[in-house]
């Protein structure tokens, strides 16, 4: 059914539009009015990232609208070792738009790389190890993906990993900057509420930013709320949708279930529970593999997604809305993740109307979050200006 949506665009205000309900089926869709005819894979014709389901509120694609993509896109990840970046790099390969997987890590990558390139989907695997290498792993990519960094461990915040993973994020991104400042850029690297404003100072000292093409992939935080709903409501999985918005750690995760799709009820008690097991579910992974690791797996597959969201947009799909953490207007602080529409040049429009309607307790942790969310920006911003400052004395 059509509903009235107010679309808030980066740097002004767009018209209201129409947003009939499409079923969007994870990387590749399946939509009468868009037809992607998909290369041999591993999977077919009907490959890629299927099992990845979600119901969205977008627009109908106009009538006639054919997407012929082909594999054509490079696709850099940094961190390619470790263990975000093999599941990572497995899923990206089996994407029929990518014509060049490049994996980067300062060690033991080659091994990956070997492995995945026996994998007969179209893309060619190319391995890069060690900081001499990287600007070679850069040059000409399309899409940049950053899961460098260290994991969270039992008894360790997200804050505890921000001294390690900063100096990673920002010397990543001065590569990035130097090699290919017009690729999309995917920073998964933990803490996201710091590192994606982190990654914008340093695009901004190097002359090169672009509000426009910088996300924080905070997609696993829509993976399990759709995931953790359909199974409190019993509710088939590809039906569902919750949108996830404010930034992608414990309270700052804001999970909008009044706003599900398709409408279900949630008792009181059911919300906070849902609403916390969403917020926590890291540190549920972290807990259950007792130091042996964080989560990987279903991080990797959330990236993947966001991942084949993106090369949908650049192969000239009209319909690719994801929520993610960006530079936004749609509150008062300067990054905020929630629903957006993303294009060829990135992100083409925010969507305000999640947050409208909301019930008093989702409006309640909308500003409970804030401050903390401020907090984490801040830190990445100072961060950042002082790394500069430094160089600048030496």
């Amino acid at each position: 059914m059509a509903s009235s949506a107010t679309i808030s665009s980066v740097g002004a205000q767009a018209a209201l539009v129409s947003k009939p309900r499409n079923h969007g089926i994870g990387g590749l869709k399946a939509s009468s009015s868009i037809n992607f005819e998909l290369g041999s894979s591993f999977l077919g014709k009907t490959g890629s990232l299927r099992a990845s389901v979600t119901t969205r509120v977008v627009p109908k694609a106009k009538s006639g609208a054919r997407i012929l993509p082909e594999a054509s896109y490079k696709v850099a990840v940094l961190g390619a070792a470790g263990g975000i970046g093999q599941p990572l790099g497995l899923l990206i390969k089996m994407s029929p738009l990518v014509s060049e997987l490049r994996l980067y890590d300062i060690a033991n990558v080659k091994g990956v790389a070997a492995d995945l390139s026996h994998c007969n989907t179209p893309s060619q695997v190319m391995d890069f190890t060690g900081p001499a290498e990287l600007a070679s792993c850069l040059k000409g990519v399309d899409v940049v993906v950053i899961p460098a960094g260290v994991p969270r461990k039992p008894g360790m915040t997200r804050d505890d990993l921000f001294n390690i993973n900063a100096g990673i994020v920002k010397s990543l991104i001065e590569a990035v900057a130097d090699n290919c400042p017009d690729a999309f850029i995917h920073i998964i690297s933990n803490p996201v509420n710091s590192t994606v404003p982190i990654a914008a100072e340093i695009l901004k000292q190097k002359g090169v930013y672009n509000p426009k093409k910088l996300f924080g992939v905070s997609t696993l935080d829509v993976v399990r709320a759709n995931t953790f709903v359909a199974q409190k409501k019993g509710l088939k999985l590809i039906d569902v949708d919750v949108p996830v918005v404010g930034g992608h750690a414990g309270i700052t995760i804001l999970p909008l279930l009044s706003k599900t799709r398709p409408s279900v009820t949630f008792t009181d008690e059911e919300t906070e529970q849902l609403t916390k097991r969403i917020q926590n579910a890291g540190t549920e992974v972290v807990e259950a593999k007792a130091g042996a690791g964080s989560a990987t797996l279903s991080m990797a597959y959330a990236a993947a997604r966001f991942v084949e969201s993106s090369l949908r947009a650049l192969a000239g799909d009209p319909d690719v809305y994801e929520c993610t953490y960006v530079q936004s207007e749609l509150t008062e602080l300067p990054f905020f993740a929630s629903r957006v529409k993303i294009g060829k040049n990135g992100v083409e429009s925010i969507i305000s109307l999640d947050l409208e309607g909301i019930t008093e307790y989702e409006a309640n942790a909308l500003e409970a979050l804030k401050p903390e969310l401020k907090a984490s920006i801040e830190k990445g911003i100072e961060f950042a200006h002082k790394q500069q400052g430094a160089a600048a004395s030496v």
